[in-house]
């Protein structure tokens, strides 16, 4: 399109200058070529573990063996399982129940730390994120060490009222645990909606008469639908795959549940039935798909949700009195029960040689567990393999994700449903099928591209990529609904096309979305090991595949030493990212 613009000279003077060209390859615009590779990128990444999955669910042996006939005897033998409809009932139980405690501890935090007026609002929204920075697997040792039936905090309650009012080892028990592991990311969502939020119409309500309650039901809560419903779809399928809290507290007392299962009659096995896996894993895929399907049904009419226009007045936040020492106390009790002691506890296991109630711990200090791990040359490699890991990833996914949103978003591409789809496939895939498929996906890939990779640190790289991908796009993809089109509407009429505008406007807006996408999916791929089981080496090791070497082992001590330096190098970066962001966090 041409700009018409006044040249300098005579007054009055008008003429025609050109738009900026840009290269067409093969005759297409930039924003063709933009659309088309994110695309054809995300389609391989995602669908290259899927399609040897849903292969291996109708072929009668592994993958790796010839001869194989497709068959359906794996999707009958795992239904024909005795006892199955049990642990289906289980598994829905636990995932709908995590998910209800998620919201309940996020929800409400999210809102009283960012829109109200509560003391050190700033350092219990860092505190609150806590949980997050080690895995569930570590997270529940901590818990079973303080709150266990033989833990600290068991042991004095007990003592004290005559017994324990909680029983870690049943489904609320563990549904409460994975909840404390992942509200934080149904937090960051949250937050990240309620920072962009205009408060003009709350200004509009309150000029009306609304009282902040009516103001918090009316307006506040229904703007978190879009974050909401993004964090209630990963938690529901975080649970599906959560591995170490139902073999931690559900397996001691009988209580399997779907990831237990296959863990159980597939991979623990001595000879892994693959193709019940495959079978599984379609099973999971497809609930998850209709899941997705509901929530975008659900948020199909996205302007209903638009807040922050071309001209935005900054979020207010709303000074509550007396019930703010109420807010206060609620968010303490999350941060101090749910993340201080037990991490506090699982830090003192580190630097003791038996922690129980029984002794003293102050009396058995020492730091054999720390020069145990850093003795060994494997474990050493670990942690620098998980920082390589973690860092490379997080830049790399967090850029695909921005590109995915803005393409699924704000384009007028012919196939951006469905790279939201794609986006959020990896969400279907539990990390044990990742791995496998990605195994076998580098296996066979042609042109020696898999001999390249395979035995490699991209390998994990990309395994763990693509777990942390729905992440990304999550923590982004609410962020720039609440955008109005006008913006880009503005951009265009200046003379910028789409790659332009995505560039110069709104990838600036979303840069505090962007900054929690980095952190969350840093996060996520270093405490990330499952995949790592089938594709690491003896030198692409993970802090993960050995401490679940070391847990196996029953050298708990070395396992919290793990954690810690885990936790500590991953408190480090996010107070460098911090830093580093802190002049754009209003962008």
């Amino acid at each position: 399109m041409a700009a018409t613009q006044v040249a300098p000279g005579r007054r009055g003077e008008r003429v025609d200058l050109p738009a900026p060209r840009h290269l067409r390859p093969f005759g297409m615009g930039r924003e063709t070529v933009v659309q088309y590779g994110g695309l054809l990128l995300i389609a391989v990444l995602v669908l290259a573990p899927v399609i040897p999955t849903l292969y291996q669910s109708i072929l009668d042996r592994p993958l790796y063996e010839a001869g194989g006939a497709l068959t359906l005897h794996n999707y009958v033998a795992l239904f024909t399982e005795a006892g199955f409809g049990k642990i289906v009932l289980n598994t829905v139980y636990f995932s709908v129940l995590t998910t209800v405690f998620t919201l309940l501890l996020a929800v409400p935090m999210a809102i009283i730390i960012v829109r109200t007026r509560v003391p050190g609002a700033k350092y219990l929204g860092a505190m609150m994120q806590f949980p997050f920075f080690i895995s569930s697997l570590v997270l529940a040792f901590g818990w079973i060490t303080m709150y266990g039936p033989a833990g600290f905090v068991s042991t004095e309650v007990r003592q004290l009222f005559g017994g324990v009012p909680w029983n870690l080892y049943s489904i609320p028990g563990m549904a409460l645990t994975e909840a404390v592991a992942v509200a934080p990311i149904a937090y960051l969502f949250c937050a990240n909606a309620l920072r962009q939020s205009d408060a003009s119409l709350e200004s509009a309500a309150q000029t009306c008469g609304a009282s902040p309650t009516r103001i918090l039901r009316s307006i506040i809560l229904p703007l978190l639908r879009p974050p909401v419903l993004y964090s209630s779809l990963l938690v529901i399928s975080i649970s599906l795959e959560s591995l170490s809290v139902p073999l931690l507290y559900g397996r001691p007392v009988g209580i399997e549940v779907f990831s237990s299962f296959l863990y159980t009659h597939g991979l623990h096995s001595i000879h892994p039935d693959y193709g019940v896996l495959g079978a599984a894993s379609v099973i999971i895929l497809a609930v998850t798909l209709v899941l997705v399907t509901v929530q975008g049904r659900m948020l199909k009419n996205a302007q209903r949700f638009v807040s922050v226009r071309g001209k935005a007045v900054r979020p207010r936040t709303f000074e509550l009195g007396w019930f703010k020492w109420v807010c206060l106390a609620f968010v303490g009790f999350y941060v101090l029960f749910g993340a201080v002691i037990p991490i506090g506890g699982l830090i003192l296991r580190s630097f003791s040689r038996i922690f129980t109630p029984l002794r003293n711990p102050f009396t058995m200090l020492t730091t054999d567990n720390y020069a145990l791990v850093f003795r060994y040359h494997a474990y050493t490699q670990s942690i620098y393999n998980s920082i390589i890991v973690a860092a490379v990833g997080a830049v790399l996914i967090s850029t695909i994700a921005v590109l995915a949103v803005l393409v699924s978003r704000r384009s007028s591409f012919r196939f951006a449903r469905g790279i939201e789809y794609l986006s959020l496939l990896p969400q279907a895939m539990p990390g044990i099928i990742v791995g496998i498929g990605y195994f076998f996906a580098l296996a066979y890939a042609p042109l020696g591209i898999g001999d390249l990779i395979q035995g490699t640190l991209w390998a994990i790289i990309i395994a763990f990529g693509i777990r942390a991908l729905p992440s990304g796009f999550g923590s982004i993809a609410p962020s720039i609904m609440q955008l109005g089109k006008e913006l880009d509407d503005a951009a265009r009429i200046s003379g910028a096309d789409w790659v332009t505008t995505f560039t110069r406007v709104l990838g600036r807006l979303i840069l505090p979305s962007f900054a929690g996408a980095l952190i969350l999916t840093f996060v996520a791929m270093f405490k990330e090991y499952t995949p790592a089981v089938f594709l690491a080496t003896a030198d692409t090791n993970v802090i993960g595949t050995t401490q679940l070497e070391l847990w196996v082992q029953g050298n708990t001590g070395s396992v919290a030493a793990l954690a810690t330096v885990q936790v500590a190098i991953t408190a480090v970066f996010v107070l460098i990212a911090s830093q580093l962001l802190r002049g754009r966090k209003d962008a």
